[in-house]
């Protein structure tokens, strides 16, 4: 039967704004209440366990001197004649409260009474002994609440056809019973008052570390994130970062995302850096061609004889060419970075790399060339030959228009934990210090302590970044070290797998490593 839910189906859904209220509280208060209520509970079942024993313990005596004076009663009444007579509970020695009776068969008691210290038995009235029949004759003990004189104990034991009933009074069980639960009830509420005392202590100290750190956090969330400015963050205290325990982790964790944050941030602050950079170094080498450009052709309008047009002429051809390797360069290295992946062929590296060098001698007489060649088979590598030659030439290009005439270039080629490496080293002045680690930037440079030859020459600052940019695109990696007096710059790139036939085979390999040993300018 459809129809909206009743109050029932709400209430089993939970109340919302309670299990709100519930969430929003302090972990301080949660804990506290989890902890009282778990020593009100362990409290509570020791208490009760305490009574239960006590109350068994204390029954187990009363059963056994009730059962001792059922005993006592039977043996004084088995002399007697008459059924109804209680005449032996005046005899003298009976406890205080002793309940007898005589019954019949059917469990019908005939005659009952109760002793009192201080006027002796007196009968019990019919309804008094109404509660006391029907006690089954088994010798067990049983409880029966006798209107006018509480509860009582009894048994009923048969000897010799006679049936008797004895029982003592539950009182002093209760009352001790009593004292017991209102003692332990005074002791809970002493321990619950002090252990919450205690544990309210404990909790704040122990919550300390967080309370600190949740202020750390707020004091981090409040520091401007503007990449235009530093954005120094606080920190965990080492005491509160203790990695041995959980809130040290949480501030470890806090510190190492503090950390990465600011290196983001400075990484961002560099990139831009670097891109303003760039931007202006592009727009200023673009300029200079451009520049050249438009006074040639103003010089073409203005010339005087065709010599001095054909002149004009061809530099603006010069200042076009190098403003188009510029552009190509400057498209290069965007297709790379777009992590665009290079054609791929096998390609032998130590053949590539000594036509680089031939290349290099006839456009740098001036330097003193040698090439090293270890006499193995065939350097291959997997990637695109055109691009592999360009950032070579480029390593060598860079040691021929940033050193001095006479300077020797001596390029190796190497095989190290399968990769093929391509080292430039060179003799110059080197490269200062703290440009190196900016070397393979865009449009960085070091004139202040190498020699550049002039624009005409190159030096636009992209060899390099060209060379780094291919390698690592090729799944290598480019590096420089460099000290007055020695600059090496090296190129790694993965070793692709030579069949063993086509590497034992390989005709002309000796000659060709000594052949090309041996050439220098």
């Amino acid at each position: 039967m459809s129809g909206t839910p009743g109050p029932r189906g709400r209430r089993l859904r939970g109340h919302p704004t309670r299990d709100r209220r519930t969430r929003t509280r302090p972990l301080r208060t949660r804990l506290l209440l989890l902890v009282t209520a778990t020593l009100a509970g362990g409290c509570l079942v020791l208490a009760l366990t305490a009574v239960l024993a006590q109350r068994a313990f204390l029954m187990g005596a009363l059963d056994e001197r009730v059962d001792a004076v059922a005993h006592g009663v039977t043996g004084a009444a088995r002399h007697r004649a008459h059924p109804a007579d209680l005449a032996f509970l005046g005899t003298g020695g009976q406890p205080d409260g002793l309940l007898a009776a005589r019954s019949d068969t059917g469990g019908t008691v005939l005659a009952a009474a109760v002793v009192r210290g201080d006027g002796g038995p007196r009968p019990l009235t019919a309804d008094q002994r109404a509660a006391l029949s029907g006690v089954p004759d088994d010798g067990s003990p049983h409880t029966r609440t006798v209107p006018g004189l509480g509860a009582y104990r009894v048994t009923v034991l048969d000897t010799g056809g006679i049936r008797v009933l004895a029982g003592l009074p539950l009182d002093d069980v209760r009352h001790t019973l009593g004292r017991l639960v209102r003692a332990e009830a005074a002791a809970t509420g002493v321990v619950l008052l002090l252990a919450g005392g205690g544990c309210t202590l404990a909790v704040r100290w122990q919550l300390r570390p967080l309370e600190r750190l949740a202020a750390t956090a707020a004091e981090v969330a409040r520091v401007p994130l503007a990449p235009d400015r530093p954005a120094p963050f606080a920190r965990v205290p080492a005491a509160d970062a203790d990695p041995g325990t959980e809130t040290g982790q949480v501030g470890a964790a806090l510190n190492r995302m503090a950390d990465q944050v600011e290196a983001a941030l400075a990484e961002r602050r560099r990139g831009e850096e670097r891109v303003r950079r760039f931007i202006a170094d592009a727009g200023h080498e673009l300029r200079t061609p451009l520049a050249s450009i438009a006074g040639y052709a103003e010089l073409m309008d203005r010339a005087p004889g065709p010599l001095a047009a054909d002149l004009a002429r061809r530099r603006i051809g010069t200042e076009s060419a190098r403003m188009t390797g510029l552009v190509e360069n400057l498209l290069l290295l965007a297709r790379l970075a777009e992590g665009r992946s290079p054609r791929t062929a096998e390609v032998d590296l130590a053949v590539l790399v000594a036509e680089a060098v031939r290349d290099a001698r006839r456009s740098g007489p001036d330097h003193v060339w040698h090439l090293e060649l270890p006499p193995e088979p065939p350097m291959s590598v997997k990637g695109d030959a055109p691009r592999l030659r360009q950032a070579v030439s480029a390593l060598l290009a860079n040691a021929r228009v940033h050193t001095p005439p006479g300077t020797t270039v001596t390029v190796a080629v190497v095989t190290t934990g399968g990769h093929h490496a391509v080292r430039v080293r060179d003799d110059g002045p080197g490269i200062p210090h703290d440009l190196l680690p900016a070397v393979f930037d865009p449009f960085t440079r070091a004139d202040a302590s190498r020699t550049r030859t002039g624009l005409s020459e190159g030096g636009s600052g992209l060899g390099l970044a060209v060379a780094a940019a291919i390698t690592r695109a090729h799944g290598g990696a480019a590096r420089a070290d460099s000290v007055p007096g020695r600059t090496e710059f090296t190129v790694e790139f993965p070793a692709a797998a030579v069949p063993l036939q086509a590497a034992s085979s390989a005709p002309g390999t000796g000659r060709r490593a000594s052949r090309v040993l041996g050439s220098s300018a």
